[in-house]
């Protein structure tokens, strides 16, 4: 049976990771002809082509397994250094993280807070789109991830969250012009609204239960949670805020509610299937703010 060195394997993690052999030459303190004679060698050793040799520097599918193997490894030797006290002082572990804008700009970094007060991690984030963060699971490129799937993906285990609920509204202002008789099919098929990004569909989700078709519908494009909520907030249109977003504006008089059903998005935190006290940590504290802040 072929096996393959941890030491290649985290050549091959910090060339994607760098996005090229001299930015993972300066990360492992090496010459790029020695990153490149290793990645040469495991890829003879394997058979296979792990990277693409673009800029950036990619990995190939075989390549985000040995990515994959990398990262766990990497972890699994921090708990094993750490639970024999023999981790030196300001030794680190980087933890990558995948997670959707929304979560990130309202109860995610909370968690992460308290936790880099207690173990010596560095969080690398991943923003995407909650139907799209489990992608980066399948990858090898992050360890864990916030995502609407309920189906965990292969090598990962599954919990649940909550719910985080979206509901339309605009400012008073906005609605005086768009909306004079009323949140109507024909009103909503020409006012303005703002969409976080092109593969965002909760506006389109709300539009389509009021009987209209996003298609041909103006709308602008703002691809920030916290400046989304700003352009809502200063009228640049209407748009779908999450519940804790949703009660500070409301409370605030800065906006006001369009009715029709609020748009309901299940969380899911999936994590690799690895004993690592670490990552238990991790979902633990994560699971613990998810329970305070979203809804069952």
């Amino acid at each position: 049976m072929a096996a393959i060195p941890p030491d290649l394997a985290s050549t091959v993690s910090a060339i994607v990771d760098g996005g090229s052999l001299e930015a993972a030459a300066r990360a492992l303190r090496i010459t790029p002809s020695a990153v490149s004679q290793r990645l040469k060698t495991l890829e003879q050793q394997v058979g296979r082509v792990l990277v693409v040799r673009g800029r950036p520097a990619t990995a190939t599918a075989a390549g985000e397994a040995v990515v994959r193997m990398a990262r766990q490894v990497q972890l699994l030797e921090h708990d094993a250094l750490a639970e024999l006290g023999l981790a030196d002082e300001g030794d680190r572990v980087s933890v990558p993280l995948a997670v959707n804008a929304d979560s990130m700009a309202t109860w995610f970094l909370s968690p992460l807070a308290r936790l880099s007060a207690e173990h010596d991690i560095d969080f690398d984030l991943h923003r995407d789109d909650q139907d799209f963060t489990a992608r980066l699971l399948e990858s090898g490129e992050v360890m864990a991830a916030v995502t609407s799937e309920a189906v965990p993906v292969t090598g990962c285990t599954v919990t649940a969250l909550g719910v985080l609920s979206y509901e339309a509204v605009a400012t008073s202002s906005f609605v005086e012009r768009w909306f004079p008789e009323g949140v109507t099919a024909e009103a909503l098929r020409h006012a303005p609204f703002v969409d976080f990004d092109r593969r965002d569909g909760l506006q389109h989700r709300w539009l389509d239960s009021r009987g209209v078709d996003a298609d041909g519908v103006p709308r602008h494009y703002v691809p920030a949670s916290h400046d989304y909520a700003m352009a809502v907030r200063l009228g640049l249109g209407w748009g779908m805020l999450p519940g804790p977003q949703l009660v500070e504006a409301t409370a605030s008089g800065a906006v006001r509610r369009l009715g029709g059903p609020p748009i309901r998005v299940p969380l899911y935190w999936q994590q690799w299937n690895l004993r690592s006290r670490l990552l238990d940590a991790i979902a633990a504290e994560v699971a613990a703010e998810a329970i305070r802040v979203l809804e069952r």
